[in-house]
């Protein structure tokens, strides 16, 4: 779905609004967090989830450590 989301100023920065509606389907209250995620076609935004984030740091810790096991595997 696609609606337009005003810009303001913020204190030194610049805040958007989401809709009520969108809000409230996507279970986003005031003061949660999201991941604004620049792409080719503009910015993403998208709940942050500190699980998935987690997850991700310790996936990373594993490629680091075992590069070349799976580098190995991969072949």
């Amino acid at each position: 779905m696609q609606r337009e989301v005003k810009l303001r100023k913020a204190g030194g920065s610049i805040s958007a609004t989401l809709p009520k509606d969108m809000a409230e389907r996507l279970q986003l209250e005031a003061g949660d967090s999201v991941i604004a995620i620049e792409t080719e076609r503009g910015i993403l935004l998208t709940p942050y989830d500190r699980d998935l984030e987690e997850a991700l740091a310790v996936g990373s810790k594993v490629m680091k450590k075992y590069r070349n096991a799976l580098r190995e595997l991969a072949k």
